[in-house]
């Protein structure tokens, strides 16, 4: 396969975190739901579902995906359901999360039919990046409040608690959760279910996936409630790579590879959080990658390669599931990756491409 640039799925990477997935969800009891926010290429979806009790979301719009393209368990969640959207959603969702006291008190009757819950903000996170964290200084993310939490009960039969952001320090998680049971536990007792939400990096390498596990069924059975987790970067990490090819060389005391995509437009979380993309590193011949739209800090970051790049050489940009596709966009009007998947057996399966209708249709 030639034409670049496209996103390549390895479905026998991503099986490898469902396993995982799924041995966590049996020996804990846990479930867990795709956290569509971080990936929503549904023609996934089919390799996902076997191990995943559903989906959760943070829109309308996922809500719907989530429904329509995966089934199962879905759960709806929003900073602030809108009055045009709530007929809607609660049509599609078999529990819906409201994110504040007010927004329960505006829709919880409409949504007495299903399962409602809240957002419970602990007032302490693993994120180290403030644009990230959801216990930031004057946070919009949750209630913390207990008399405010305590106004729900009865009406509610669980909370989600989403804290945890690419946190791989096992013990960090579990005293983290002991601090939410040693503040909330009198609430927790008296609920059905408890979100966990995402950001704990249990299918990454070396993670003591079991000791999780048991620590998460303690918790269950402590409170007497159902867990859910959340995965997205968990679910996705290491599975694809954006695959791209050399445009030109350039040399201006640093040598510079100009490519057929852009960290603006294909990876733009990288550029949000002024990360570098995962280049290969496995070589003398160092160059800048660089992306080929107007903006002058278009760059996916430096590379080393075994020998001297040239016009046309192709080179994979690793670790490009998650916040990639969901983001995407069409500045500069530059080609739009195609979605590929690279199956267990080996063949190459080219599931979209984005021509200039798609350009077209996306303005007005």
């Amino acid at each position: 396969m030639s034409d670049t640039p496209f996103y390549l799925i390895d479905e026998t990477r991503l099986l490898e975190n469902m396993r995982k997935i799924e041995r966590l969800r049996v020996r804990s009891g846990a479930k867990a739901l795709l956290a569509l926010k971080c990936f929503a290429t549904w023609s996934a979806f089919d390799i996902m579902r076997p191990f995943l009790d559903g989906t959760t979301s943070s829109s309308l719009f996922e809500l719907h995906l989530g429904r329509e393209k995966f089934g199962k368990e879905t759960h709806a969640y929003s900073v602030a359901w809108s009055d045009n959207e709530i007929d809607e959603a609660i049509g599609y969702a078999d529990k819906i999360i409201f994110n504040s006291l007010s927004q329960l008190d505006r829709f919880g009757d409409k949504a007495a039919h299903i399962e409602r819950g809240l957002r419970l903000n602990p007032r302490f996170s693993t994120s180290g990046f403030d644009l990230a964290d959801p216990a930031r200084p004057f946070s919009r993310l949750g209630e913390w409040n207990t008399e405010r939490l305590e106004a729900a009960m009865g009406r509610i039969s669980g909370v989600m608690i989403h804290y945890n952001c690419e946190n791989s320090d096992f013990a960090l998680f579990d005293h983290q959760l002991g601090r939410i049971e040693a503040e909330f536990g009198d609430i927790l007792k008296r609920l059905d279910w408890v979100s966990l939400g995402g950001g704990i990096h249990f299918t990454g390498e070396g993670y003591p996936l079991d000791d999780l596990a048991d620590r998460l069924k303690r918790f269950s059975d402590d409170f007497g409630v159902q867990v859910y987790l959340e995965p997205g970067e968990a679910a996705i990490t290491q599975t694809a790579s954006l695959e791209v090819s050399v445009l030109d060389i350039l040399d201006n005391g640093k040598k510079i590879a100009i490519v057929d995509s852009s960290i603006e437009a294909h990876m733009l979380d990288l550029l949000i959080y002024r990360e570098t993309a995962k280049l290969p590193q496995n070589g003398a011949h160092e160059y800048q990658i660089a992306g080929k739209t107007c903006l002058a800090g278009d760059i996916f970051g430096d590379g080393k390669f075994e020998s001297p790049l040239q016009i046309g050489d192709r080179i994979s940009i690793a670790d490009a599931a998650g916040y990639t596709m969901v983001k995407k966009n069409w500045f500069n009007g530059v080609a739009m990756p195609a979605i590929v998947i690279r199956r267990a057996d080996g063949t190459i399966e080219r599931i979209k491409d984005f021509t200039y209708e798609d350009y077209l249709s996306s303005l007005s």
